[in-house]
């Protein structure tokens, strides 16, 4: 089993929190001011920093999916 990270634009703040645990998932979109997923479904070996970005984004706008591999 993989996952997938989603990122609700509805409810991000812009704080980047995300961006200092996994800068190779989450980058930023200046005009919008929003997360911006750069890989939305990352290597199992990242689950920990993601888990930790998940965890800590003020705004509980990042979640993990777990997906069924294919």
């Amino acid at each position: 089993m993989s996952y997938r990270v989603v990122a609700d634009l509805e409810i991000c703040q812009g704080h980047q929190l995300c961006q200092g645990e996994a800068p190779d998932v989450f980058g930023f979109d200046e005009d919008a001011d929003v997360v911006e997923i750069l890989n939305e479904h990352p290597d199992e070996s990242r689950r920990s920093d993601v888990a930790a970005a998940v965890k800590y984004c003020p705004a509980f706008a990042l979640s993990i999916e777990e997906v069924e591999d294919v």
